[in-house]
């Protein structure tokens, strides 16, 4: 009996949803893999696998790369990439915005997102001091490890934050609990003063500064960060976070965020 209309959507459906898991994961392992290696740490057919693999590759969704038929994301993403960016006024605004912060502070200037129920660094502008300050673009952190994580989540209820943020990623690096009651208290502090501060729980030596920057509604989409060594962070706290907040007011205004009109609504 041949297949329904409803049973062919169904099974192109799941089809995507399996493409777009093999992109999601080669750009979370950020190395190059063969099919059947993808297979087997997703949980997938490998069967399905090969199949999507070769028609990603066809498509140059994916390429060939470090030999022995390992594939890992193609050059076409890349230049969807750029064609996002340059749509996307956030992208553009924020680079803008991180070559100044880095020139102001001399310090590591970073615009960083919500990615999934995750943290990650979107952009980065390093400082020009000496001694630099680095992350990962586009590592996926838990969200209480991160001055971001604050402001990303405030839009959201006590009970919505926790459902969202896996009870794991209240364990720091260090291996000591974060009591989720005092990160919910640090949420909503963060969201009064328009910034969150502190002694980063991922590198003890440096201090994390984070802004908001906001939409039309006013929720964070995205924050703008400096990351300094703990001492000249703290020496230097007023003068940091005076240039973080008017370049975070500055793209939340380019974004159709009005402050003043947000006050009024209270």
């Amino acid at each position: 009996m041949a297949d329904s209309a409803e049973d062919i959507t169904s099974r192109r459906m799941r089809g995507l949803d399996r493409a777009f898991e093999i992109l999601e994961f080669l750009r979370v392992k950020r190395q190059p893999m063969r099919p059947n290696e993808i297979a087997v740490e997703i949980g997938a057919p490998r069967s399905s696998v090969y199949e999507l693999v070769n028609l990603l590759l066809r498509h140059g969704m994916l390429d060939y790369q470090g030999g022995d038929g390992r594939v890992f994301v193609g050059r076409k993403l890349y230049f969807l990439g750029t064609a996002y960016a340059d749509q996307f006024d956030l992208m553009r605004e924020s680079e803008e915005m991180l070559v100044r912060l880095a020139t102001e502070t001399r310090e590591t200037a970073q615009m960083c997102l919500l990615e999934g129920n995750k943290y990650t660094v979107a952009m980065m502008r390093e400082g020009i001091r000496p001694f630099r300050i680095s992350s990962n673009i586009g590592e996926l952190v838990p969200i209480p490890w991160t001055a971001s994580g604050r402001l990303l989540v405030s839009h959201l209820t006590d009970s919505e934050i926790l459902d969202f943020i896996p009870a794991d990623d209240f364990v720091l690096p260090n291996g000591n609990p974060l009591d989720p009651a005092k990160f919910i208290a640090e949420v909503r502090q963060a969201a009064i003063d328009g910034y969150f501060t502190f002694n980063s729980a991922v590198e003890n030596f440096t201090h994390c500064f984070a802004a908001p920057v906001k939409q039309v509604d006013g929720q964070a989409v995205a924050t703008l960060c400096l990351v300094a060594p703990k001492e000249d962070g703290l020496r230097n706290r007023t003068q940091y976070l005076e240039s973080l907040l008017a370049a975070s007011n500055e793209i939340s205004e380019r974004l159709g965020f009005s402050a003043t009109r947000a006050r009024m609504a209270r």
